[in-house]
């Protein structure tokens, strides 16, 4: 809430250079603010009596937006990679598929693994779980197993994460 937007009867101020002025009635808040050219703006609505401080509201609302957007230029968004094997997969080709998942993890995001059957291979879904447990024993020193292997429909799957150190 700025200048007439504020309803309250009296309020604690905060001049523009953040020193307290103390408790005071909204008409002389507004008047200080007005000989100063500033807006008065409500900054604790749930503070006995709320706390207003004098300030430019403009370039406030720049400030929060221009620290805002700093904030998400820092935040890092973790995607979920999927890498798919089958039950007959040959070792040199697991292996490959290893070094891809070894490079999304040390990139910081997730990798999903999963195990596809078609056809016959239905029959022997569980003989072929070893799979999945042996490529997670491989990348143990630098991934931990966020979501244990589970059966969904016609794949085992299962999600890696990169190990916090």
């Amino acid at each position: 809430m700025i200048n007439e937007q504020i309803r309250d009867r009296e309020v604690r101020l905060i001049g523009e250079n953040g020193e307290q002025l103390g408790i005071m009635s909204v008409r002389e808040a507004m008047k200080l603010a007005e000989e100063a050219e500033l807006d008065l703006v409500k900054i604790a609505p749930t503070a006995k009596p709320p706390v207003c401080k004098i300030i430019d509201y403009g370039k406030y609302r720049y400030e929060l937006a221009r620290k805002e957007k700093e904030s998400r230029k820092k935040q890092k968004v973790v995607e979920l990679k999927e890498i798919r094997l089958s039950p007959n997969i040959d070792s040199n080709d697991l292996n490959t598929k290893m070094n891809a998942a070894r490079k999304f993890l040390g990139k910081g995001d997730k990798v999903k693994i999963t195990l596809r059957f078609r056809g016959r291979e239905m029959a022997h879904m569980h003989a072929s779980k070893h799979i999945l447990d042996d490529f997670a024993d491989s990348l143990s020193e630098i991934a931990v197993v966020e979501k244990a292997p589970k059966v969904e429909g016609r794949s085992i799957s299962m999600v890696l994460a990169e190990k916090k150190s």
